[in-house]
């Protein structure tokens, strides 16, 4: 396709009729031919009428065929755009209705905890505040206004703390930790209030409302955000995404947020620029490689690009923004009632904790701090270690002796496999696992090593149907049984409850320099590699998950990872 037809067609391509299975269930074409092909736009009828608009619903995207992102009003609307704004605003209305559904469950658990602290600790009936003796409060006030007051006034404190704010759910932290951060204010402002006006509220009724009203809180905000998230991987409640950036920057970003669906960001179109001129690119093929996304569009209008795809926001990779005059008339052209303008700055694999943005001179520069481990953390993450380790042992000393057994009894060799493993600053202690594969799985090794049956991933050897699994150790390797007895490393301190994987010696010879940074924490039973996949990933994507962790380290993260690998474990993803 010449550069003159790319500039000129602004539209999308068609899907092709060849399609696949993937795994959110579209079905796809394998595009790696793609990579330099071209669609030829269709001659006939005014240069409008070859823009395509999207007229399916959110749900589409589940049916056994991908619609055409051709034009399918021309038989049923007589006002195209009118009908495609309509789409779009009905696809935006999702995050208005689910913060004012956010408002009153939060109403309705606030007003829950505040009765029941208020009959708990006071017995119902016509309790009343006693009037302070500093007179800024000369009568006596009925308990059931107080609670009243405070369920409105923590309802505010909410929104205050914009816990409700589109932008900070499905995913992350932030939503959580504004909760309990305007729970904390209010409890504090309620304090100094009644310590000033000498308004003597029962400390029980304060100590019983606010903490269990926050737990309250925390826990219906997590099981909206399980609906949310359920919602979200079935093609609904989610931002309809448009890429802009270079073919190699909008890849990167597809593949990012393709890999969180519980984020809510789906991408249904890109549109490449040159990174060094901020033109449209003339080689761009009709197809992200791989996907289904088709490519087209215009960077000079992309709020026109937005409507003909029907899509509600557009994601620009901040290393390609070649003119900030450029990205200023971009936000100005949106409709802030149906658009969403998000810069994605170039920052690969840095935590938000470790991001503070400060506006200096109109420069919205970011700070990023250098990955650092404090006394403190390591203290509190060491004894979070020894207390959980040392629960988990008694309390699984049942299964342990269980499997013990079972692997004794059912395979010739010992119990345990022992090796030793590379840990923390390069040191080397001996790792403890169930045995699950025969006695002369070293010498297998080798054999199943040249044959090169692990595509993918040389250095770390994984393979399905390894051959050298006993049927014991098949269903133990499948819920991670095999691992319980590094519990014993991480009491005695060569390990950790989370942390990189501990790799063989034979694999650290391999390794290059930047990956030895794995060593400067503990290794770990689970970690953030194993719950973004396990087996599954390639070696590139294991060691960037494990430095990851390593560079943006925090307990909070820790917790979620210790959740996410519950659940892998009970559904079994990746383990083989």
């Amino acid at each position: 396709m010449s550069p003159q037809a790319h500039t000129e067609r602004g539209q999308w391509p068609r899907r092709p009729e060849a399609h696949s299975r993937n795994r959110r269930g579209l079905r796809t074409k394998k595009y790696s031919s793609l990579i330099g092909a071209h669609v030829t736009p269709p001659t006939s009828g005014p240069a409008t009428s070859q823009i395509p608009v999207a007229t399916a619903t959110d749900d589409s995207r589940d049916s056994d065929t991908v619609p055409s992102v051709e034009p399918h009003f021309a038989q049923t609307s007589s006002d195209p755009n009118a009908r495609v704004q309509r789409n779009i605003k009905r696809r935006a209305n999702w995050r208005q209705g689910y913060a004012q559904l956010l408002v009153l469950t939060d109403l309705a658990v606030l007003a829950v905890v505040m009765v029941g602290a208020q009959l708990v600790w006071l017995g119902g009936g016509n309790a009343a505040v006693p009037a302070g003796g500093s007179g800024f409060i000369s009568s006596e006030v009925s308990y059931w206004l107080v609670s009243a007051v405070i369920v409105v006034g923590w309802a505010w404190m909410l929104s205050l703390f914009d816990t409700r704010d589109y932008r900070i759910l499905g995913s992350g932290f932030e939503e959580y930790r504004g909760i309990f951060n305007a729970s904390l204010m209010l409890a504090g402002i309620v304090s100094i209030f009644a310590y000033l006006s000498a308004f003597e509220l029962a400390r029980g009724y304060v100590l019983i409302a606010f903490p269990v009203g926050t737990v309250a809180l925390l826990l219906s905000r997590w099981i909206g955000r399980q609906w949310l998230v359920r919602q979200r991987k079935g093609g609904n409640l989610q931002a309809r995404v448009l890429l802009v950036g270079s073919r190699y920057s909008v890849l990167d970003l597809n593949r990012d947020l393709s890999r969180r669906e519980a984020a809510g960001y789906n991408v249904v179109g890109a549109c490449l620029i040159d990174g060094k001129s901020g033109e449209l690119d003339p080689n761009s093929p009709d197809f992200l490689p791989g996907t289904d996304v088709p490519i087209g569009g215009n960077p000079e209008d992309l709020a026109g690009s937005l409507d003909a795809i029907g899509a509600d926001t557009v994601v620009i990779a901040g290393n390609d923004v070649t003119s900030t005059q450029w990205l200023r008339e971009v936000g100005w052209d949106l409709d802030p009632d149906r658009h969403f303008l998000i810069v994605a700055p170039g920052l690969l694999d840095v935590g938000g904790p470790r991001i503070v943005t400060r506006p200096v001179a109109g420069l919205p520069l970011l700070h990023v701090d250098s990955p650092k481990f404090t006394r403190m953390g390591l203290l509190l993450k060491r004894a979070f270690d020894i207390l959980v380790s040392g629960l988990l042992i008694l309390v699984l000393s049942p299964l342990l002796v269980g499997t013990a057994i079972a692997v004794a009894v059912t395979s010739p060799g010992g119990v345990f496999f022992k090796q030793e493993r590379v840990g923390y600053s390069g040191g080397r202690f001996t790792m403890w696992k169930f045995r699950s594969m025969r006695a002369d799985a070293e010498e297998v090794l080798k054999k199943l090593q040249s044959e090169r049956r692990d595509a993918g991933n040389d250095i770390l050897f994984k393979m399905k149907d390894d051959p050298r699994i006993t049927k014991v150790g098949k269903f133990i390797r499948r819920y991670s049984i095999d691992e319980l007895p590094q519990l014993f490393n991480v009491f005695g301190g060569s390990m950790s409850l989370v942390g990189p994987r501990p790799p063989l010696d034979r694999e650290v010879k391999q390794y290059e320099d930047h990956v030895h940074r794995r060593f400067m924490v503990k290794p770990g039973i689970t970690g953030l590699w194993q719950v973004s996949g396990r087996s599954n990933l390639t070696w590139e994507e294991t060691v960037r998950l494990d430095l990851y962790y390593v560079e943006n380290w925090s307990m909070a993260g820790d917790f979620v990872i210790l959740f996410r690998t519950a659940r892998a474990v009970v559904a079994s993803e990746g383990a083989y």
